[in-house]
């Protein structure tokens, strides 16, 4: 096969961890061929397809450098998106109006008769904090909302409550605001610029002390085995990116429910990857952009996360084959 990924630089991936490069080193050892992109390197122009300006690239398997690429800047080679087998799309958040705007370029190359995973329709309708809304049965009380007021009454009710931005990842500006209200009204300026951004408030989840899970879903089936990340030194954050430590466990009850509710259903709308974070029996996040912890369970389960990733692709890849 012949895939594209878009993704961010490839000079910023740290491949100790990197869930795109465990993709790509399965890929590469079916002997299948890579190439890479950014999201900037999308065009189109009216008359002709969707084209990437792309690096072909091969694995060292080195540190550093960890791969070898036939093209280099200003001089990547223009690609047709419809003409390799499957684009597969791990550009990191922040979801803002430049990914929108890949996503459109994307889907495009859609109707071009390209395979695009995840589907770019299905990365738009899920952003990563709202999702969960569809869900309301599996997750904490939850508040979205721009208005101060709202937020005030929603501590009054519950008390102590997780405050964050709705285009935040790695954990970055979340507020943890107890019972006490200590800081409420500067971290709501703060997160809502008094008015003008939507903020979403969850009641705080005591569970999170034995980490904040994610659960992996490859075509709507769980990867047997979760990711906790767990808070250290007074942190209340789990994520990784904050100072976390990483545990890997296998499904609990609940993780296997909350995934089997989700999958199929998230699966059925083109979404072939997705990371489901659950705190105790709460889901709290549907990640889809570009899901991670791919390497930390191979590593602690030997289970090769990557291969079952590569495995799904090639399936799609077959039937889209079969289908023309």
């Amino acid at each position: 096969m012949d895939l594209l990924f878009v993704a961010d630089p490839l000079e910023s991936f740290k491949i100790a961890k990197d869930s795109t490069f465990a993709m790509m080193r399965a890929a590469a050892a079916r002997g299948h061929r890579l190439m890479a992109c950014t999201p900037r390197d999308l065009m189109w122009q009216s008359g002709g397809p969707v084209t990437a300006y792309v690096r072909d690239l091969s694995l060292t398997g080195t540190e550093a450098p960890w791969f070898q690429a036939a093209q280099q800047a200003p001089d990547e080679r223009p690609q047709p998106l419809a003409e390799v087998d499957a684009v597969i799309m791990r550009k990191d958040p922040p979801f803002d109006a430049e990914y929108l705007y890949a996503t459109h370029l994307l889907e495009q190359a859609e109707r071009e008769g390209a395979l695009v995973l995840n589907r770019p329709r299905a990365l738009r309708d899920h952003p990563e904090k709202l999702a969960i809304l569809e869900f309301p049965q599996l997750i904490p009380p939850t508040l979205v909302t721009r208005d101060a007021a709202d937020i005030r009454r929603f501590h009054a009710a519950h008390g102590d409550l997780i405050l964050k931005p709705l285009d935040g990842m790695g954990g970055m500006g979340i507020f943890r605001v107890r019972e006490d209200g200590l800081n409420l009204g500067s971290i709501v300026e703060t997160l809502n610029r008094h008015g003008a951004q939507t903020v979403m408030v969850q009641r705080f989840e005591p569970a999170i002390a034995q980490g904040d899970k994610r659960i992996l879903l490859i075509e709507g089936v769980a990867v047997p085995w979760a990711l906790a990340r767990i808070p250290q030194g007074g942190e209340v954050r789990g994520n990784l990116a904050a100072g976390g430590k990483g545990v890997v466990q296998p499904l609990t009850d609940t993780d296997r429910h909350i995934a089997e509710t989700l999958g199929p259903v998230l699966a059925a709308r083109g979404l072939t990857l997705v990371g489901l974070d659950v705190i105790g029996e709460r889901l709290t996040e549907i990640n889809v952009t570009s899901p991670t912890g791919f390497q930390e369970i191979t590593k602690a389960s030997g289970l090769d996360v990557g291969g079952l990733f590569i495995d799904a692709v090639e399936r799609r890849v077959q039937a889209a084959r079969a289908a023309r």
